[in-house]
């Protein structure tokens, strides 16, 4: 039992999530790097010719240099088992981050020091402090000019809503940039742009701050500025708090450039110092401990065509209690059904090993023969519960998608709902009617560019896409309303999505006040219940 819970306590999984280019793929390379997970760091944005991120396993992504769906990455270090959940940065892919958010334990905020707080960095924000978890701050690319540290924070703490504390401080940037002072122990780790890109030793010197030998060191000036700004830091900044920190009230904040590979590594021993070890989960029978002896889990994503040899489906399943053997029986909650949990992986990106053994905190991937949704619980318990379900986001653009090749119509219907299964899109049709005419509904148009070419590549169809005119969508709640009894505007559209559930779609908000002026006792929402 001992061991069980030792297994346990060494888990650490946290999402990282940024705005597009603000070094979160580079990030992420490096503590594989740490880990020795990999020998070698891709660089996203190098020359034509250059590795792929290790973490971008899908051509298109290779092809555009981003991130578009999320992978999930396992490294040792220390003696941490480490599972990150690298997401998309690009906003039109943020459904896939909602949704990965759900499986982390904490998070890893990423910000381009000269670019600050943005656009996507807040949505992705808001979700964190929904679910109360720890969430870590990496101001990247000091290397390159940047905004006052000041700012920084004060912008953080104003936009976000959350306590800052600096654990280091930078001194200079960009060309000036000398490196970063350790509040806690007291020493300056020093920055040599020397070597090539991201394989720089970073020198720690003790020294206490007015050292005639830091004038030697950073420039009189430099040394100046520092004393001044720990000075005011010690004095007027948030005290450090470990129990703000556990519930995401205060985020600590760390200085350095992921691409050079300047202080990462104090960041990452840092973090597994103060992040938590995997956390109990909510369900309809209760908080479910991590330590309970019975294995639970539930899927947060669902991949089909990883591998192209064989054209499978994975589902990848947070486990939340218990021990995960390979072969194992468990019951799948919703189905009612037993079933062997036969073929288990742990990824790389597309790279697999099979995994015979696994904790709770760890995330697998297992195969599925088409029995598994996003939200479905499986468990060893003799009481059967289900873990909290995985919410639907409502989409933003739609299109009307058909096959160019009636003949082809078996190959589009089984991608479409493949690719719908798996939650990177939403397919509506007709009350009570077939696939004849599809709508797809996404949160950015890019997707509908991934789904065109995932279609061609690997289900060999060649669609026809048509821009429709709705904007909002909105699932009906009521159970005993029938929605073609309902009033409504001529350009609303009644359909239904592929789980059965009824939904509106509308061209403006007017239409959706008209529909609940016009229906007494309509009740729309926003968010499609799992």
């Amino acid at each position: 039992m001992k061991d069980f819970v030792n297994e346990i306590n060494k888990r650490r999984t946290f999402a990282i999530i940024s705005h597009p280019d603000a070094g979160k793929t580079t990030l992420t390379e490096k503590l594989l790097l740490y880990g020795g997970a990999i020998q070698q760091a891709g660089i996203v944005k190098g020359k034509k010719g250059a590795r792929a991120a290790v973490s971008d396993w899908m051509e298109i992504e290779k092809q555009r240099g981003i991130s578009v769906t999320s992978s999930v990455l396992q490294f040792h270090y220390q003696d941490a088992c480490t599972n990150i959940l690298d997401t998309p940065g690009h906003q039109d892919f943020s459904e896939d981050t909602y949704r990965t958010l759900m499986a982390a334990d904490s998070a890893v905020m990423v910000i381009d020091a000269a670019k600050g707080v943005e656009a996507q960095t807040k949505k992705l924000f808001k979700v964190c402090t929904m679910r109360g978890i720890p969430i870590f701050t990496f101001i990247n690319k000091m290397d390159r000019e940047a905004q006052n540290p000041f700012d920084l924070l004060e912008e953080i703490e104003q936009v976000l809503g959350i306590e800052t504390y600096p654990m280091n401080w930078p001194i200079g940037c960009g060309k000036e940039f000398k490196g970063v002072y350790d509040r806690n122990a007291k020493e300056i780790l020093a920055f040599e742009s020397v070597g090539k890109i991201g394989t720089q030793q970073a020198a720690t010197i003790e020294a206490r701050l007015g050292d005639s030998n830091l004038d030697e060191l950073l420039g009189a000036s430099l040394h100046e500025t520092l004393r001044d700004d720990i000075e005011l830091l010690d004095g007027a900044a948030y005290e450090f708090d470990m129990e703000k920190v556990t519930h995401g009230k205060l985020t600590p904040v760390f200085f350095g450039s992921a691409l050079t590979n300047f202080g990462v590594e104090p960041f990452l021993n840092e973090f597994l110092r103060l992040s938590p070890t995997p956390l109990p989960r909510n369900s309809s029978a209760g908080l479910i401990e991590p330590t309970s002896p019975d294995f639970s889990a539930f899927i947060f994503k669902i991949q089909a065509n990883m591998n192209k040899a064989h054209r499978d489906r994975i589902a990848f399943a947070r486990i939340c209690s218990g021990k995960f053997e390979r072969g194992m029986d468990v019951l799948h909650v919703q189905s009612g059904k037993k079933i062997k949990l036969a073929q288990s992986t742990q990824m790389m990106a597309s790279e697999r090993e099979t995994v015979d053994e696994a904790y709770a905190g760890d995330i697998i991937g297992l195969f599925d023969p088409g029995i598994f949704s996003i939200g479905d619980t499986i468990t060893t318990a003799k009481t059967p519960f289900a873990y909290e379900g995985i919410p639907t986001f409502a989409p933003e653009h739609f299109a009307r998608i058909s096959q160019i090749d009636t003949m082809k119509r078996k190959q589009f219907v089984k991608g479409m709902e493949q690719i719908a299964q798996e939650g990177a899109i939403q397919i509506f049709k007709e009350l009570g009617g077939g696939m004849e005419e599809v709508i797809v509904g996404v949160v950015g148009v890019l997707q509908f560019e991934v789904l065109e070419y995932r279609l061609k590549t690997e289900y060999n169809v060649e669609v026809r896409r048509t821009g429709l005119s709705y904007s909002q969508i909105r699932w009906i709640d009521n159970d005993d309303i029938d929605p073609k009894t309902l009033n409504l505007t001529s350009d609303t559209k009644r359909v239904e999505d592929f789980k059965g559930r009824k939904l509106l779609l509308f061209t403006s908000p007017w239409n959706i006040t008209w529909a609940e002026e016009h229906n007494e006792g309509l009740r729309l929402s926003e968010v499609g219940k799992a």
